[in-house]
């Protein structure tokens, strides 16, 4: 970084949790509970022969995410209500704001990865292991790692272009970037953009593949039932003619 660029506070106080005085060590359990508990059904997807399957092994990488992002808020959010030492350095800050961008949309990417997955198990059983082979499948999770990288990094190196000179006090209990970039003493109109346009492009296609994913399942599965509807009462219709007129269904 630049000497110039360098922001004029060293630290920051995280203000954290608003928790009342004399029950941090109840929050502090609880939270610690929370964390252990997702930690471990997270660590449940263990490797075995069902993640060569395609959903397995989209969903061993979303564990893994999901572990990471809760690492990377959770153990400092406990530790601050433990110690109630609020300060963080700025390198401190900045490295965790990354991880956190980063797995937030790493999720995201794999939710819409995993929901075209389910679209052609559904909607196109007979071409599934032809469609969901093992190459596009490593394809579109490597994809996913990549773009979270990049997006998140397009955010960190924004951020670290701006100084902080003003009120260095973060009411939030983890790092969170709008919350940093109301403490700028420079005009942070360049973050904004970013953040409403190509975050926003992003995880509207997110949301659409997901959406239309579910939607064309849904018209699937509505369409099976109708389809089973129709088949029984016309059975319901064979079988009372058949009572009367046996002979007419030889």
């Amino acid at each position: 970084m630049r000497p110039e660029n360098q922001s004029s506070v060293s630290q920051f106080l995280l203000l954290g949790l608003p928790i009342p005085p004399g029950q941090q060590g109840v929050f502090f359990t609880l939270f610690l509970a929370m964390y252990l508990i997702m930690v471990l059904g997270n660590l449940l997807i263990s490797p075995d022969s069902r993640l060569h399957a395609p959903m397995y092994f989209i969903l061993s990488h979303l564990a893994f995410s999901d572990v990471s992002l809760s690492s990377v808020i959770v153990p400092k959010m406990l530790m601050n209500m433990q110690t109630q030492h609020q300060a963080i350095f700025y390198m401190g800050y900045i490295s965790p704001l990354y991880f956190f961008i980063h797995f937030a949309g790493h999720d995201n990417f794999l939710l819409a990865v995993m929901s075209y997955d389910r679209y052609v198990a559904i909607c196109q059983p007979l071409y599934y292991t032809t469609i969901m082979r093992e190459g596009l499948c490593s394809l579109l999770v490597a994809g996913s790692w990549i773009v979270a990288c990049v997006h998140a990094l397009i955010h960190t190196l924004l951020l670290v272009l701006l100084s902080f000179c003003a009120d260095n006090t973060i009411t939030h209990f983890l790092c969170d970037l709008a919350a940093l970039l109301k403490l700028s003493c420079l005009d942070n109109f360049l973050n904004v953009l970013v953040i409403y346009t190509e975050t926003g492009i992003i995880f509207f296609l997110c949301f659409v593949i997901i959406l239309g994913s579910y939607i064309c399942i849904g018209t699937i599965i509505l369409r099976v039932l109708s389809t089973q509807r129709l088949f029984w009462c016309n059975l319901g219709l064979i079988y009372p003619y058949r009572d009367h007129h046996p002979e007419a269904l030889h």
